[in-house]
């Protein structure tokens, strides 16, 4: 079989201590899953059903990297998260065996156009632009669940700059890991590949070229990226 067009590199991250790298195949993301974030964003943390939105695995960009500020935004936020890696899929995940299909874990952030993203929300859009868009997930190294264990409680944090801008705790997420796998599957097969990046802490922010990110989890390494000039 012969393609049209040239095919695409498959996306992939470093994996801690290796030369190997972990092939990704789709990013699902949780939305508002800690309450004080909730409750930044204008909205009321009780303990509702998760909801996910997703970005493509081609917008994963390294530990390190210059972001360029991306169009039609001029309110680039940040949001510092937890990356869990899928090697085992499925459909209708039971909670008590979620943490069997875990690779590894990873630090991530979920770039947003938030006034994009804020925009599409009031006129009952999907949020795609404002999350969605080219290097809009810059992941670290992923480490295997062999080195840290499973991650359900732990620092998690954001400087920019130097100066601290979101502080927290995985334990704080309201809905736990093996949660989240058990119902993103109640509705979507997990495959081998899948990242679902976790919701972020408070004290998102806007950033602007020039500006420096670094953030981390305990166990898990740090991430750093900066944000230069736009194309």
């Amino acid at each position: 079989m012969s393609y049209v067009l040239n095919v695409a590199p498959v996306p992939s991250i470093p994996v801690k201590g290796t030369d190997d790298r972990f092939p990704v195949r789709r990013i699902f993301c949780v939305g508002r899953n800690y309450a004080e974030h909730a409750r930044e964003m204008g909205f009321d943390p009780d303990r509702e059903p998760p909801f996910f939105f997703t970005k493509p695995g081609d917008a994963i960009v390294m530990d390190g990297a210059e972001i360029p500020y991306p169009p039609m935004t001029g309110n680039f936020h940040y949001e510092i998260e937890l990356v869990v890696a899928i090697s085992g899929g499925g459909l209708n995940i039971k909670e008590s065996e979620a943490l069997e299909h875990i690779y590894g874990y990873a630090v991530g952030l979920d770039m947003t156009r938030r006034d994009l993203q804020l925009f599409m929300r009031k006129i009952g859009r999907p949020w795609c632009w404002g999350k969605a868009f080219d290097n809009s997930a810059p992941i670290g190294e992923i480490t295997p669940v062999a080195q840290c264990g499973h991650v359900d409680h732990g620092h998690i944090w954001l400087d920019v700059n130097g100066e601290r801008q979101q502080d927290g705790d995985i334990n704080q997420l309201i809905w736990s890991v093996p949660e989240v796998i058990a119902h993103l599957t109640q509705s979507i097969a997990l495959a081998p590949g899948d990242l679902i990046m976790t919701g972020t802490p408070a004290g998102v922010g806007p950033v602007v070229a020039g500006d420096r990110l670094s953030g981390g989890i305990d166990g898990l390494g740090g991430l750093s990226i900066s944000i230069v000039d736009p194309l």
